[in-house]
């Protein structure tokens, strides 16, 4: 089922998993998957690592997922450092496996390569990839978009405008990176709206499981931390059951408070997790109980 008509009935849940670096890692995320069913998810996704490594994995499981047939998936798909026909492969296969939901990416270049310039033969930037997406298969596509702005725009309206594009070359939703203060995401709505995108915008979460684990991700991505947040993860920074707790009830927080002001969804980062998003999704009632 496209994920578009799934929005377009109800406010959605779902989970972002990510591929182990060893084949023999292939099963606990399927395991882990399973284990989150239990709060229906309406689709869930697997990351799709840049430069090979992982690529390969990341099918796997979005396939082995796809054949359980108890949840909906979407495949991830970067095109950096991919030639146009390696990326074309990969969406005749997914198209083959009975996948009909994609994210198209441009995703960041491998270790050591990150200043090389796109080959002739490469998507330069995930518009590329959804124009060629749209052009030669019917998958329902999602895109990203960015509330304190991608690391490499110039400016924030800069930023919306490239998400505008993502809208007109066929992207059907959008779904944004990690925050931690919902006024970046109200404020990115404010910007969509005033572009003129009309298409849904999920906001992604991501539970905080240590202070040096997120701080490693925001300054990656260009993320902040509220000062507040930032002052409490300090203070437990050595004990990441305690940072654990905090970033349960701070995910709480901000989960209530997009869902009491009407986002079509949420998105989970729950990093092959189930502690942290079983018990965020108890506290907000939607079924379940406390993971391990």
């Amino acid at each position: 089922m496209k994920i578009k008509d799934i929005l377009s009935n109800r406010r959605t849940i779902s989970f972002e998993f990510f591929p182990p670096r060893e084949a023999d890692g292939v099963p606990t995320v399927v395991d882990v998957a399973g284990r989150l069913q239990r709060f229906a998810p309406d689709f869930v996704s697997v990351t799709y690592g840049a430069g090979g490594g992982t690529r390969a994995f990341t099918e796997e499981i979005t396939m082995r997922l796809k054949r359980r047939g108890d949840m909906e998936v979407m495949a991830h798909l970067t095109c950096v450092a991919q030639s146009r026909e390696e990326v074309h492969g990969v969406l005749q296969r997914l198209q083959a496996a009975g996948i009909e939901n994609v994210i198209a990416l441009r995703g960041d270049r491998p270790p050591g390569t990150e200043d090389e310039p796109p080959g002739e033969d490469e998507f330069a930037h995930a518009t590329e990839l959804i124009q060629h997406i749209r052009a030669n298969f019917d998958f329902g596509i999602a895109g990203a978009c960015y509330p304190e702005g991608h690391t490499e725009s110039i400016s924030l309206d800069t930023d919306i405008a490239y998400a505008r594009q993502k809208q007109d070359l066929g992207a059907d939703f959008l779904i944004t990176q990690l925050f931690y203060d919902n006024s970046h995401f109200y404020g990115l709505l404010d910007r969509a709206a005033a572009a003129g995108i009309t298409i849904p915008i999920i906001p992604g979460v991501l539970p905080i499981l240590s202070t040096p684990q997120i701080r490693r991700f925001t300054s990656l991505c260009g993320a902040t931390i509220p000062s507040h947040l930032d002052a409490r993860l300090e203070r437990f920074a050595e004990d990441n059951r305690a940072v654990r707790e905090i970033g349960i009830e701070h995910a709480t927080r901000q989960a209530e408070d997009l869902w009491a002001n009407g986002v079509p969804g949420i998105h989970f980062y729950v990093l092959n997790r189930t502690y942290s998003v079983s018990h965020i999704l108890t506290d907000l009632h939607i079924g379940g109980h406390g993971g391990d």
